[in-house]
């Protein structure tokens, strides 16, 4: 169900007749706040509504990008954050709490998401080349990505597998632990268009979202063949669910989708 409800009241239906109307000039209000300000303007504002967010762990200050002779590193210009995935919301959070914009990887999201995004979103076309080759070339011209290897969100305190492809990238990424805590709606759907998913989430009368910033992962061990990319992958997968006390699975994004709407996930066209 889209925008499902957090809690379940006796009468759900009357909570939203009373709730719709409010919550939807409250979106509207928030997502012109959200596109129109800087971040250190639009980041309090935002709060003053019930928007509110929280840092943790490593100050972003200590987080830029390693400077070193070796050619591969060098032209590492940006840097490379990796993190679990419980929103479509997960990439503006991030960018309020370094600060920065920060390109988002995403894939199937609707045109309407793209066109309200307040930072710039990247889409993958599940070609592991083409799409390694995209996320490189971004990082080389000093712009920050910010990718979700789970491939979908998962509301559950649990982590779905991590694709490796990102241990490839980069010869060192930042890992970030999300969570959420909303007071009425998910903004998750797992069947359906999720075209709605962000209206839903900027009608919460209030969430809060943490984010925990973890100490740098080295991944040149994967270019070196000291190590495997997925190792490396499930490496950074069980840093998270320690940070955020979640339980790591083997479940891909198919699994996901096909328990709980029962198909494989796959984006049919833009909305």
């Amino acid at each position: 169900m889209t925008g499902e409800l957090h809690s379940s009241p006796p009468n759900k239906h009357n909570i939203h007749v009373y709730v719709a109307p409010f919550g939807l000039v409250l979106a509207i209000f928030r997502l012109i706040i959200a596109v129109s300000l800087p971040y250190k303007a639009s980041s309090p504002i935002l709060a003053l509504t019930g928007l509110k967010w929280r840092l943790k762990g490593v100050h972003p200050s200590n987080l830029s990008p390693k400077s070193s002779s070796d050619h591969h590193a060098s032209k590492r210009k940006g840097q490379l954050y990796v993190g679990n995935h419980r929103t479509l919301i997960d990439a503006v959070y991030v960018s309020f709490a370094l600060n920065k914009s920060v390109s988002v990887v995403t894939y199937g999201v609707s045109r309407i998401s793209e066109i309200i995004s307040p930072i710039k979103t990247v889409k993958v076309t599940r070609n592991r080349e083409v799409d390694g080759s995209m996320m490189v070339k971004k990082l080389s011209q000093g712009e920050s990505v910010f990718v979700c290897p789970e491939g979908t969100t998962c509301r559950e305190p649990y982590l779905l597998r991590f694709s490796p492809l990102f241990t490839e990238l980069s010869d060192e990424i930042v890992p970030v632990a999300l969570n959420i805590h909303v007071s009425m709606f998910y903004a998750t759907t797992a069947g359906g268009s999720k075209s709605l998913d962000p209206l839903y989430f900027l009608m919460n009368p209030s969430t809060c979202y943490e984010v925990e910033l973890l100490e740098k992962v080295d991944t040149s061990g994967v270019r070196k063949g000291e190590c495997s990319s997925i190792d490396m992958a499930n490496h950074v997968q069980r840093e998270i669910g320690k940070a955020l006390g979640f339980e790591c699975t083997t479940l891909s994004r198919k699994d996901k989708y096909m328990i709980l709407a029962g198909n494989d996930g796959s984006a049919g066209p833009s909305k």
